[in-house]
């Protein structure tokens, strides 16, 4: 696991200062501490951190290849690279060294862009081709590893693995997007289609970019996408036993490291699978840990010491005061734009904690989404069953009627909050699973906005790019098409920045067996009443995982992580809650309504309201703000 920097000029191929680029690398030492370097070439630059997993003394990078005719520098890991290495071994290549940077190298070689499908692993690397001119960037299928890019005004393109190396180029424009601010406010996070800072874009997961010198940048190429277009056949004993198998392959292959391995531990149905595996596969106690809150309704420690003690584990647990909302800044800067997602600050202390004894962690993220886990899959599944009952006709203007009439009522338990289902039944498949996925509906956002805000953005809103995406997937059902969204968009947008931000931020790997794009393939052609039976999700995982857990483990409630931000927001953070309506950074855009936003905190605080996830997000939108000096 690394940081990656370069620049490429588009145009002339002007000479290129070594130490731009080592200011670039050096922004992200975090994600590498083990070593850094530097390549230069008139028109070329490429950097490198490294954090030292395969290979600790070998494969230093930017690498050349055997040859010296291509410069790599490589961001992630690749679980075939051995298998790879014998075959094209087989094929002439010479190998120097014993890890998968160089293979990366010999597979571009031989087979160019096709390399891609060949590779099994997370990864964002950047490939100069000297013979050819060529710059290759790619980034694996499902985006776990990030890749930020811009064009700057000399006519050259800067990369880099996060903002921050971005921003320490001098010539890189900070102007922040209102569109991205629209996004923002919409998901709490700046999806991967667009960045907070104008001019700036993400590589898109499953996407490849070849740039020449001399010709403009082309558009970004995909090389790989997941289909829910078909239908696996076999009986439920024989899915089972395929999924079995790819689990154990996913596990195993991901176990592979020259440092200490451990894994995240929460107790839920995700990560006791992954642990599970991992001790069936490990003559040797793997290594886990788990944090709770000193929120006894927060804390899951209980349910993770249980697997612990059922596996055997070399178990470490710690208990996080739920006063920790001092480490905001820190927040922020760990994510240079805003992120929302409250989970974030648990997530990077079960990182620190992994730290103190493992370079690499292995985690139970993907399977919500490859298996349909979350409460609204099951919501969406049951009101696209209503949809296909009701004429639209009739449909629109009964449920638009009740939703906006009903009162909304997120005190209420869960079955009397049916504002929301109203809302949903009343539109589209689609527009109903942008509005089940969104944390601030458009209704709410233009309370807050100004119309000058509008003016920027006219007619577009945070939801038509998710909507469009439902409506193009490669899908049977609602169900398939929710899914797809939530792998194309939610997934890299939110969860895989969480972790990865949150892990590199203290210089740990993590790695996810259950988004092998084997499992992710297989997932997607399940049947519907295998993923979702009744009122439970992930129906065949559960089942097939019966062998190894506990069923209070398998059907208790999902959890996750949770963060007391409603409290926080009427107590230690109060002030801060009222001072985002007088917000320098938030003032300066002239975009917000200044009173609403007070309204908003004093509603709050009195506890007449909650509105806590809005109030968290307008907060580290302005800490965001601030650290990145937009105007």
């Amino acid at each position: 696991m690394c940081g990656i920097a370069g620049l490429f000029h588009l145009t002339v191929p002007k000479p290129v200062d070594p130490q731009r680029i080592e200011r670039m690398c050096d922004a992200m030492a975090h994600r590498g501490p083990d070593g850094s370097g530097v390549w230069t070439a008139p028109g070329v630059g490429l950097g490198h951190r490294r954090l030292s997993i395969i290979d600790l003394a070998g494969s230093p990078q930017p690498m050349a290849a055997s040859d010296g005719r291509a410069i790599l520098v490589f961001n992630g890991e690749i679980y075939n690279y051995k298998e790879l290495r014998a075959e094209l071994k087989a094929l002439g290549a010479q190998f120097h060294t014993d890890g998968d940077s160089e293979v990366i190298l010999a597979a571009w070689q031989q087979w160019g862009p096709a390399c891609l499908p060949r590779l099994d692993g997370m990864f964002a690397f950047a490939v100069y081709d000297l013979a050819a001119r060529t710059l290759f960037l790619a980034r694996d299928r499902l985006g776990v590893k990030p890749l930020f890019h811009a064009e700057l005004p000399d006519g050259s393109l800067i990369f880099a693995s996060e903002l921050k190396g971005l921003l320490a180029h001098p010539s890189l424009r900070r102007q922040v997007d209102p569109f991205a601010v629209e996004d923002y406010l919409a998901w709490g996070y700046v999806p991967d289609s667009r960045s907070i800072l104008k001019g700036v874009g993400k590589l898109a997961a499953g996407h490849y970019l070849l740039l020449r010198h001399d010709a403009p940048a082309p558009a970004p190429v995909r090389w790989w996408d997941v289909s829910f277009a078909e239908r696996a056949r076999g009986t439920p004993a024989d899915l089972e036993a395929e999924l079995v198998h790819l689990l154990r392959a996913a596990v195993r292959s991901r176990m592979a490291a020259d440092v200490p391995l451990g894994a995240f531990l929460s107790g839920g149905v995700d990560s006791s699978s992954v642990v599970a595996l991992m001790a069936e596969a490990s003559a040797d106690a793997v290594r886990t840990c788990s944090i709770g809150f000193d929120v006894a309704a927060l804390d899951e420690t209980s349910y993770a010491s249980e697997i612990a003690e059922k596996f055997v584990t070399d178990h470490r647990s710690r208990v996080v005061s739920s006063d920790d909302f001092e480490h905001l800044d820190t927040l922020a800067a760990m994510f240079d734009e805003p992120f929302a997602d409250a989970s974030a600050l648990p997530t990077w202390r079960v990182c620190q904690l992994a730290r103190e004894t493992v370079t690499v962690a292995l985690s139970g993220d993907g399977a919500d989404e490859a298996f349909a886990g979350y409460r609204r899959h099951r919501f969406q599944h049951g009101e696209d069953r209503l949809r296909g009952l009701l004429p639209a006709g009739g449909r629109g203007p009964l449920f638009g009627t009740l939703g906006a009439i009903y009162p909304k009522a997120d005190w209420a338990p869960r079955f009397l909050r049916a504002k929301t289902t109203f809302q949903s039944l009343a539109a589209s498949s689609e527009e109903g699973y942008a509005r089940a996925l969104s944390v601030t509906a458009p209704e709410v956002r233009s309370e807050l906005l100004t119309p000058a805000f509008y003016r920027l953005i006219g007619d577009y809103r945070a939801e038509q790019p998710l909507i469009a995406l439902m409506q193009a997937a490669p899908a049977r059902s609602g169900l398939d098409r929710a899914q797809y969204a939530d792998l194309a968009f939610w997934l890299p947008g939110d969860i895989l920045t969480k972790v990865d931000r949150a892990s590199m931020a203290v210089s740990l790997e993590a790695r996810e067996p259950l988004l092998d794009h084997r499992l992710i393939e297989f997932a997607a052609r399940l049947p519907e009443n295998l993923r979702i039976r009744g009122t439970q999700g992930k129906w065949l995982l559960k089942q097939t995982m019966r062998r190894y857990l506990p069923e209070p483990i398998l059907f208790r409630p999902k959890q996750g992580f949770v963060t007391p931000i409603a409290q926080w927001l009427r107590g230690p953070l109060a002030g801060a809650a009222r001072g985002i309506a007088a917000s320098a950074p938030l003032a300066r855009t002239g975009w917000f309504d200044s009173s609403r936003l007070l309204e908003l905190a004093e509603a709050h605080i009195a506890g007449r309201a909650d509105h806590s996830r809005l109030l968290w997000q307008l907060l580290m939108l302005d800490r965001s703000l601030d650290r990145l000096g937009v105007a």
